[in-house]
């Protein structure tokens, strides 16, 4: 059948079809299975066969890891005691998320304050520690 502008109706409708199939294309894609939010809170962690912590901060947080701001660099795939200084609600009491991390990437640049970036996943934290995590970040996420 042909149509007013002489064109196929058949041509014409697969290539309305093809313009309704989705984009491969896509650009920004958010890989992360968790949101992440930007929140500088303090922490302290170990390598997990010495005894001996050192501070440090969170640039942001999510249920699956964190982006840290230390004063050393630390190896990937290295695992390390953490614990994470949580403020409940507008009250001043610190609550302690106590956690194991593996280190998945660092920057390799040092910033001009001598802090190196560690992204870090979770592997061992207890139920309790991830609801006041979870608690957190839902906080963060109204507000």
């Amino acid at each position: 059948m042909k149509t007013q502008w002489g064109g196929n109706k058949r041509k014409e409708m697969k290539k309305e079809e093809r313009e309704l199939e989705p984009s491969l294309g896509v650009t920004n894609f958010e890989r992360r299975r968790y949101p992440r939010f930007s929140v500088a809170l303090p922490i302290e962690y170990w390598q997990l066969d010495k005894s001996r912590s050192r501070p440090g901060q969170t640039i942001n947080i999510s249920e699956g890891g964190l982006l840290l701001r230390l004063s050393e660099p630390l190896k990937i795939d290295q695992v390390v005691g953490l614990t994470l200084f949580i403020t409940s609600g507008l009250d001043l009491d610190a609550i302690e998320a106590l956690a194991q991390v593996e280190v998945v990437w660092q920057n390799t640049h040092v910033g001009k304050d001598g802090a190196y970036q560690v992204g870090v996943k979770f592997v061992d934290i207890s139920p309790e520690d991830m609801d006041k995590l979870k608690n957190l970040l839902n906080t963060l996420t109204n507000l």
